[in-house]
């Protein structure tokens, strides 16, 4: 059974499928894994163990009988503690947001338990899903996968390391700047970004709202293709054939590998090769429109933040961590105009790119141009925090300026990604491209 807690979560499936595999016995022994850990309070929020056996025993019951309601039937996952869960406690790493009980689940996971998938329980994130280093010495901070003395990724933090500990099949985790993407590039999983409106946020703790996407944190691509379609409640992407002969890449050259360190760069370059190995015509360019995006940044994603949080904030900011209350607090200092107006500038850069982009299957780059820094470090030193925390998220940014879906790989150097940036709503098509990939790369 202990195999069960590093298998993906598609073979998890099939073997209920096959009857193989009982998911009660299989909650179980994800519950019984998540306690026993030494670290389990610092990936784990709480847990739903009440709900995920009850689910569990009505998986079992529908696999006994052959209506089993979906490819993942009866798998366990996780929940960043920002989607709302029904007489649970849904506090988004929050002491602004503590006791805070919804009355029921948030969409995504009404969609999710339609499908059959067992809820194991809440993890931890960063406060309010602003930041990308995902540290949180409000509430917890999750140990790195690949050492506890490196910082974790955010804002995902627990839903990436909950599988990568083996704690979880996959994890449901939000992204707004990067909160799917850096944690998994972290921590050696891949994740999906989806389109903004792809997921419903029906029922999920804001940050901002036009930038918030909801995507899967997990161990394959078919896992993630899986996982989009029981979060909307729709039909898997066919990945069958799935092929990198004759596509067109487009490597993103220029802001993206500005003061890339040594093993992100590393990464990138041997996941381009073999991608290239595998068929795929890969072109170098740098287009204007990405830098002149990442500009209006400091306009858009703070000022639309504390917009929404401005009066929770300043009715006790005692109770939030500095450099997370500076950041959201930044977001005053831009004016009504000046945010109109980026948004306005912003739309025609996405029309600069989409044309810029049209012909090719995918545009890559690194994931983040950092790996995990030192967790004490970020603590200790405020300055650290601030300049690998807008690193950290830089890339990943891009992808949420334009609207885009994006997929993160590992590149098979620790702690770094690559990443394969689609067109808007070409989730389907981005996760054919992704799992030709992984195979490349593995």
């Amino acid at each position: 059974m202990q195999q069960w807690l590093t298998m993906t979560a598609a073979d998890l499936g099939r073997g209920i499928g096959r009857q193989e595999i009982d998911p009660v016995a299989l909650t179980e022994t994800f519950l019984a894994a998540i306690k026993a850990h030494p670290e389990h309070a610092r990936v784990y929020a709480r847990l739903t163990e009440e709900r995920a056996l009850a689910e569990a025993g009505a998986a079992a019951a529908r696999a006994k009988a052959g209506l089993r309601r979906g490819p993942l039937d009866g798998v366990p996952v996780s929940w960043k503690d920002l989607f709302d869960t029904a007489g649970v406690a849904t506090e988004a790493g929050s002491k602004l947001l503590e006791g805070r009980v919804p009355e029921t689940d948030a969409l995504v996971l009404r969609n999710a338990t339609a499908q059959g998938l067992v809820c194991l329980g809440k993890t931890h994130m960063t406060e309010l899903a602003f930041s990308g280093l995902g540290l949180n010495p409000s509430t917890a901070t999750p140990p790195n996968v690949l050492d506890p003395a490196l910082a974790p990724g955010g804002s995902s933090s627990g839903a990436a390391v909950s599988v990568g500990l083996g704690l979880a099949a996959a994890g449901v985790g939000s992204d707004t700047g990067g909160s799917v993407r850096v944690p998994s590039a972290w921590n050696g999983l891949t994740g999906l970004k989806t389109t903004p409106g792809r997921l419903s946020l029906d029922g999920v703790v804001p940050l901002a709202a036009k930038f918030d996407t909801v995507g899967p944190l997990c161990r394959s691509v078919e896992d993630c293709a899986l996982m989009l379609a029981a979060l909307e409640g729709g039909k898997p992407a066919d990945l069958t054939g799935a092929s990198l002969a004759g596509t067109r890449l487009l490597v993103l050259d220029g802001a993206p590998f500005e003061d890339i360190r040594e093993a992100p760069a590393k990464g990138f370059e041997r996941a381009v090769a073999a991608l290239e190995a595998a068929g795929a015509v890969i072109e170098r360019r740098a287009l204007p429109c990405t830098a002149e995006a990442l500009a209006l940044s400091p306009l858009l994603f703070a000022t639309e933040a504390y917009g929404l949080w401005k009066d929770v904030i300043e009715a006790a900011p005692e109770k939030m961590y500095s450099p997370i209350l500076e950041r959201f607090r930044g977001g005053a200092q831009v004016s009504a105009p000046d945010y109109v107006g980026a948004w306005a500038k912003l739309e025609r850069l996405r029309r600069d790119y989409a044309a810029a982009t049209a012909g090719y299957d995918a545009v890559l780059l690194p994931t983040s141009p950092i790996a995990p820094p030192d967790a004490r470090r970020l603590l200790d030193d405020a300055a650290y925090f601030a300049t690998e925390n807008l690193l950290a998220l830089r890339n990943t940014r891009i992808g949420n300026l334009f609207g885009l879906a994006v997929l993160t790989l590992p590149t098979g150097v620790p702690g770094t990604g690559i990443s394969l940036m689609g067109a808007p709503l070409s989730e389907e098509r981005l996760l054919r491209l992704g799992v030709a990939a992984e195979a490349a790369l593995c």
